[in-house]
Order: structure tokens, then C-alpha cells, then sequence
């Protein structure tokens, strides 16, 4: 990141917006970064000072491990795939799990050794995987049994996330299982260490890709580390007491890089989940008394619609808090939310995998009184906003695309220069795709995709302001809006829509509805009920999913 050069009296200490670049600072103090080259993300976090005793939980069996039994198995691991599996710095390892105890103790070890870690959605194809697999060429895989199938053809060593070694296929190599790792000592004098600097490539994740194909993105120990620093000094939890519920999905960049090193770096406790599923999320909540329940939008769309069964069914006086992250949650959603639970606080949280999961936050009860933003700009990260044309750099409360710079950037694409080149400048600025705007306050506010703007003669709208409106009504449980072709207008608002059991609404009330709402150019023209709307792991919905099967049917 730029050093700070402006004299801070042409800084606005209100917006943070400084009239002589044109550039936002964040309103946060500044978090202390390790000046030491020489440093890897799991030696910075196993070295960080903290009161915690339990490190996770897993909510199904009720197996913990302490802090000692983490960093001793992550001791045992790397020493394995040093000594054993020959592993070295750069090689790249491939992780295939859902959420499990073991997912964190494999994404520090191979971290240690200053080898790549690359994780992939077990939804994933078999030909989906295999992409990823010729993309980044990994060298060995951690799975778990049931999802050996999807590896059989890739001739990838194995090592199994569980104590069961045999394997019903052939065509696979299963080599050892980590409960077996485990059980040995680690020998510390013959497993190689290399060095290891902050700028190494630490993981390589694949973007969501909810717009264009997926991209492997480059993220180095240093921009973990500056994210690990910036989920620690986020909020004032007493950590020894918190217990955070991850259903999340640990090898998107929400759940992998705030679980498996941010939270655990501040001593808190970790309830895993292996996937998603409303009433054991809330059982695990009600079992281990959890404080604070890390969600995307349509879960939290879920417990609104939901809310006076399971404030009947559930005791949920424990939870205080709610993250809510992935994608942008409305002012309307976020007013419901608080009604319905009023012993809880929502915080936003706003980040890219390119920016490691950092951006903008609310972080006090104060801030997430703002319905609608995403928070001020992150501590160190920089932000503009850029009129897509004709690149101006604009002020405080003018609309554009949102620029970030900051020490959590990624490094780039893996092998796509011309994505690289056409998403990071020269000046180490991030080009978002969002388009966003900056209030008087410095309070970020995110209005939708810059690709996923509808284009109504001459007009922009966006989908997201009128899904926000759609779901507030009581019969429709959830929603999306997409661009429709129209030799007239060029495109025309249509939404899906997935309505309450029961329910008889009909397209032209749902028209209707949004009609009275909006301005006439932003009037919803289509209305296709479906079953469920088709999104990613952080609850970004698939638009082009949807594009196809509106096109599909002209």
C-alpha cells in the first residue's frame, strides 16, 4: 500500500475524503503490522498472546480441541508432509472438505511450510474440480471419503480428513489418513523448514464467479496477516467468553480466513458445522450458548421469516451479536432483523476474495444503527470511487465504482495477466466492480455490480433495490431480479420469485407491489415464480444462472 503522504488538514475528518487526490482514508486507527519479512501467517498466529482454552467444536459429535491440541496436530501435519510427502515451499495443496475440525489444522500446516493451500466447494462437479485442478496443479489433496469419487481421475495423492484409510476405487491413490498423522510424534530436527516471506503466495482461492468464469486468486501471508489483525482489533468481545457458530462455508474466503485463522488468533471458541441447515444452526446456538452467529443474507432472511417459531422453540438469550457478510443486506432486511430479534445486533461486513475478505465494517451498535451501509473503510484500506466512463474520481455522496487499496490486495490472478492487468492499476488500486458511494460520514454504501446494472433506456437500475423490496413482502420468501432483453427498452427488470407454502400471489400483484414503490423506470416488466433462487456458498445470488433460463424460454 501507498504511504500516506497528505498533510492530514486537507483530509475531512468527517468523510475521510482528501479534495487534493480524491481518495477516501479510512476513520479507523491504524492497526500495528509486523515489520518482519521473515514471518508466515501460522508462526504469527501461534505466537499471538490470548486466554482462550477451547479452539473448536464440533457441533455433531461434540469432539473439542484445546489451543494446545490445534497447534499440535498442525506441528504433527506439517511435520508429515515435510518429512513424508516431500513437501516444499510453492508446492500447491488441494483441500476438498466440507466444514470440519480438520479444515483449519490442514490450512495451517501446509501454510507453515510456505506451500499453497487451494480449497474448492464440495458441491463442486467432478468436471468443475478437474478445472480447478489443471488450473492449479496441485500435488497432493485432503478429502474426505465421500467425496473421494470426485478425485478418482485426477491421479492426486490422498490423504483423508477422517480415520478411515480403505478406498472402494481403484483409480485413486489414498495414501495415509490424518487421524494416522495424528497418532505420531512430530520430529521437529528432520522436517525442512524453508524461509518464508510475507509476500509468498499463502493460499489460492477461486473467486465466486457469479459474473464470468472463475479466477484463481493470489493472496500472500502478508495480506493474511493483515487480515487476521484487522478481524482481531474489529470489536471489543471479551474473546475468552465468545463462542462464534461457523455454518459458513470454510473454503469460501468468509468462512475459511475468518474461522481457520482470524478468530482463532483472538482465543475464541469455534462451533463447526458441516453445512448449512436452519434448526441445527440454531440447536448449536441453544447447545453452546453462542454469542455470535456469522451468516450471509438469505439466512438471515430465513430467521426473519421464521422468527416466531423459533423464538417459541429456541433459546437464543445468549446470542449477541450477528455478522452478516457476502453480500450487501438492505436497510429494509436489517430494520426486520432488529424487530424481530431485538436482543441482537447485526454488523456488516464488506470485502472481495481479491481484497481477503477486507473492506468495510460496522463495528459498533452505533454504526449498525446506519441501515443500509456496509460500514466505514476498513483500518489502512484507501477507497475511491470512479466513474466507470470516464474514470474521474469522484467526491463525497457521487456514485461509481468502488476502488480499494490497502495491505490485504491480493497479489493477482494465477496465470491471467489480462485479468490482472485490467483489475489491479499500476498504483496497487483494486477495481471492485461495485458500484458504491461514500457519504458525508465515511460510510461506505454498496448499491449493486457494475455488470449487473439493468440498462432501461438510458437508464441504471439496480437489481438488488428491488429484490430488497420484494422481500419485505409477506408473502415471498425469497427473490431475484435480473435483466430481460426488450427490443424497446433494451432490457426490462424481471424478477424470480419463490413464494410462501401456500401462497396464490400472482405476477401482476407482484408488479403491482413494486410499482407503487419505485419510479417508472424501475417497475419490475416479468415475474417467474421458481422453487429456490440458485446461489453461490456466500449467498450471492447467480444471476446468470437465471439470465440463461430467461433466455432459454424466449
Amino acid at each position: 500500500m501507498a504511504e500516506i503522504t497528505e498533510n492530514p488538514s486537507n483530509i475531512d475528518q468527517r468523510s475521510g475524503f482528501c479534495k487534493s487526490n480524491s481518495t477516501f482514508y479510512s476513520k479507523r486507527k491504524p492497526i500495528p503490522l509486523p515489520s518482519n519479512e521473515s514471518l508466515d501467517v501460522t508462526t504469527f498466529i501461534s505466537s499471538r498472546p490470548h486466554r482462550g482454552k477451547i479452539a473448536f467444536i464440533d457441533a455433531a459429535t461434540g469432539r473439542h480441541l484445546t489451543f494446545t491440541d490445534l497447534w499440535r496436530a498442525v506441528d504433527s501435519v506439517s511435520t508429515s508432509l515435510s518429512v513424508d510427502f516431500s513437501i516444499r515451499k510453492g508446492h500447491v495443496i488441494l483441500l476438498l472438505s466440507p466444514n470440519s475440525i480438520y479444515f483449519p489444522i490442514v490450512c495451517l500446516a501446509v501454510m507453515s511450510l510456505g506451500a499453497v493451500i487451494t480449497t474448492t466447494n464440495p458441491l463442486n462437479t467432478k468436471a468443475e474440480i478437474a478445472k480447478q485442478i489443471a488450473d492449479s496443479k496441485p500435488v497432493l489433496a485432503f478429502t474426505v471419503p465421500e467425496l473421494v469419487p470426485k478425485l478418482a481421475d485426477s491421479n492426486l495423492p490422498i490423504v483423508l480428513c477422517s480415520d478411515f484409510i480403505n478406498s472402494n476405487s481403484s483409480n485413486t491413490k489414498i495414501i495415509t489418513s490424518i487421524e494416522e498423522i495424528l497418532k505420531r510424534e512430530p520430529n521437529q530436527k528432520i522436517r525442512v523448514r524453508e524461509r518464508v516471506n510475507q509476500n509468498d503466495t499463502a493460499t489460492l482461492l477461486y473467486s465466486s464467479g457469479t459474473t464470468g468464469a472463475s479466477k484463481g486468486v493470489i493472496l500472500s501471508h502478508g495480506n493474511l496477516i493483515a487480515m487476521v489483525q484487522t478481524v482481531i482489533n474489529r470489536f471489543k468481545f471479551d474473546e475468552e467468553k465468545e463462542k462464534f457458530i461457523c455454518t459458513v462455508p470454510m473454503f469460501h474466503i468468509y468462512g475459511l480466513l475468518a474461522f481457520a485463522t482470524g478468530i482463532i488468533a483472538s482465543g475464541s471458541t469455534v462451533v463447526i458445522l458441516s453445512k448449512f441447515e436452519l434448526d441445527e444452526m440454531l440447536m448449536a446456538v441453544q447447545k453452546f450458548s453462542a454469542t455470535v452467529l456469522p451468516l450471509v443474507p438469505p439466512i438471515i432472511v430465513a430467521l426473519i421469516n421464521n422468527a416466531e417459531i423459533i423464538n417459541e422453540k429456541y433459546d437464543l438469550r445468549s446470542l449477541h451479536s450477528v455478522l452478516s457478510g457476502g453480500a450487501p443486506l438492505s436497510k429494509e432486511v436489517s430494520e426486520e432483523f432488529s424487530f424481530k430479534y431485538p436482543g441482537v445486533t447485526i454488523f456488516q461486513g464488506y470485502g472481495l476474495t481479491e481484497s481477503t475478505g477486507i473492506g468495510a465494517t460496522t463495528d459498533t451498535v452505533e454504526e449498525s444503527r446506519r441501515y443500509g451501509t456496509a460500514g466505514l473503510l476498513s483500518p489502512m484500506m484507501e477507497g475511491k470511487i470512479v466513474n466507470p466512463e470516464t474514470r474521474e474520481a469522484l467526491s463525497v455522496n457521487r456514485m461509481g465504482e468502488l476502488w480499494l487499496r490497502g495491505p490485504s490486495i491480493m497479489k493477482g490472478y494465477f496465470s491471467n495477466e489480462e485479468a490482472t492487468s485490467s483489475t489491479l492499476d499500476p498504483n496497487g488500486w483494486l477495481k471492485t466492480g461495485d458500484l458504491c458511494y461514500i457519504n458525508e460520514d465515511g460510510f461506505v454504501f454498496v448499491v449493486d455490480r457494475l455488470k449487473e446494472l439493468i440498462k432501461y433506456k438510458g437508464y441504471q437500475v439496480p437489481p438488488v433495490e428491488l429484490e430488497a423490496l420484494l422481500l419485505i413482502h409477506p408473502e415471498i420468501v425469497d427473490a431475484a431480479v435480473i435483466p430481460f432483453p426488450n427490443k424497446e427498452a433494451g432490457q426490462v427488470p424481471m424478477a424470480y420469485v419463490v413464494r410462501k407454502t401456500g401462497s396464490s400471489l400472482s405476477e401482476n400483484r407482484i408488479m403491482d407491489f413494486i410499482a407503487k414503490q419505485v419510479a417508472p423506470y424501475k417497475k419490475i416488466r416479468r415475474v417467474a415464480f421458481v422453487h429456490s433462487i440458485p446461489k453461490n456458498p456466500s449467498g450471492k445470488i447467480l444471476r446468470k444462472d437465471l439470465i440463461k433460463l430467461a433466455i432459454s424460454k424466449i
